[in-house]
């Protein structure tokens, strides 16, 4: 693997072994997952729908 010191980020520019390659496609794996797993905590934390009109809400209290 390969890194140049003028980068403007810490990834490598240039992939230039099967290894190096490999734990790219890893990294691009990972970050599909994280990126379900942050959608599916977001589809969550949405509140339920509130039933409409009156059915449920009526609660016969008379024994």
């Amino acid at each position: 693997m390969s890194l140049s010191i003028n980068a403007p980020s810490s990834m490598p520019t240039n992939i230039d072994s099967g290894s190096s390659l490999k734990v790219a496609v890893m990294a691009k794996n990972q970050q599909k997952v994280e990126g379900q797993m942050a959608m599916q905590l977001i589809e969550a934390a949405q509140p339920e729908p509130q039933p409409v009109g009156n059915a449920g809400h009526i609660i016969n209290t008379k024994a």
